[in-house]
């Protein structure tokens, strides 16, 4: 019987097919086994197991601030978190003084809000944790309204006067600072405490003499079609120091800095990450304007200069002693009972970490 031989150089190609073909094997094995052990580190790490113990995290927001609007609408926390299996909701406000005591009560994990309201949140013994605060504040971000027709003009005008803002927000804080600019004291107009969409149907009615507003950011139709001009607004009132006397800040639960520290860095590194894509968003807006109007040399160098910086800022001792000014003031006038510390540890933190990648 003839014994059946393969030419020697298909044997030498089956051989390497062979080899190829172990070789794969042995490489896919390998490569699987690298897979699971980056998975199993990333599942090992304090972020991860922070994650699964949390479950879910409840933001509340105010309407129409520009950073957590983005961090919404733009599903930057949700991508982030996403493969830890943890979950976001959002919640809207109408104030911040119901976003801090939501967190007091435990419906939320995390909001932002204007800094006044945790003066008289802290003088209430709501629990919180203010963890970071924006920038830059805008300018023209509050003001007093008076009617269209109104013999007011100026702030001196408004002694007797009848003036609707929301109690406890920084739109009290902006009211008092006003007056005492002109020499008025609080006590030398007639308060009307009422949130922004109360006061609306009341102002266009003229049933008050003036409006304390907040401008959020992000118009929205109802704010933009607001009636009534403008007698002052924080430049006018603050001057360049607007950023430091109305200052937005970035609340917690005292679990959450002290059980997440992991998450919380997480939750401000994308809230960082929402307010430089605004501010490149609003950049590329004026520059687009100033194609075909003439427009304020020195706006867009301050946008340009704005949207190369970060969005959110630790607490530091400067921002702490501004608010606490303000909480000095609202004890000294008697609208809050007692004096508070705005720098217990209780209530702010204090850290050097700048929320970077």
């Amino acid at each position: 019987m003839n014994q059946f031989k393969l030419p020697k150089s298909s044997i030498m190609q089956l051989l390497e097919t062979v080899g190829l073909f172990v070789g794969g094997i042995i490489f896919c094995i390998v490569l699987d086994r690298w897979f699971s052990s980056r998975s199993g580190q990333s599942s090992n790490t304090p972020l991860a197991e922070q994650a699964r113990r949390l479950k879910q995290l409840k933001i509340g927001y105010p309407e129409g601030m520009t950073n957590l609007e983005v961090l919404r609408t733009q599903g930057l926390l949700e991508n982030r978190l996403r493969p830890y299996g943890l979950s976001v909701t959002w919640t809207s406000f109408l104030s911040a003084s119901s976003l801090i005591e939501a967190l007091s009560n435990g419906t939320i994990d995390f909001c932002g809000g204007g800094g006044t309201a945790s003066i008289f949140s802290q003088a209430a013994d709501h629990v919180f944790v203010r963890v970071a605060k924006e920038k830059y504040t805008s300018p023209k971000g509050q003001a007093i309204l008076v009617p269209e027709n109104s013999p007011i003009q100026t702030l001196a005008d408004l002694k007797g006067k009848k003036i609707a803002f929301d109690k406890g927000s920084s739109a009290h804080y902006i009211l008092v600072r006003s007056l005492a600019k002109v020499g008025l004291d609080f006590s030398d107009i007639e308060p009307v405490y009422l949130t922004q969409p109360e006061a609306l149907p009341v102002f266009r009615r003229g049933e008050v003499d003036a409006w304390v507003i907040w401008v959020p950011y992000t118009a929205t139709q109802a704010r933009s079609a607001y009636p009534g001009r403008s007698i002052a607004d924080l430049e006018s009132i603050f001057g360049d120091k607007a950023s430091v006397e109305v200052p937005t800040y970035y609340y917690a639960i005292p679990e959450l800095v002290r059980d997440y520290p992991d998450l919380l860095k997480v939750i401000l590194e994308e809230v960082n990450e929402a307010g430089t894509w605004a501010k490149r968003q609003e950049l590329e807006a004026v520059k687009r304007l100033t194609e075909h109007h003439e427009i304020d040399p020195s706006i867009v160098e301050t946008l340009q200069k704005h949207s190369g910086e970060r969005a959110i800022i630790p607490i530091d001792d400067q921002s702490l002693t501004a608010l606490q000014h303000q909480a000095n003031i609202f004890r000294d006038i008697n609208l809050i009972p007692e004096r508070v510390n705005v720098k217990d540890g209780t209530y702010s933190l204090q850290t050097k970490q700048n929320w970077t990648y």
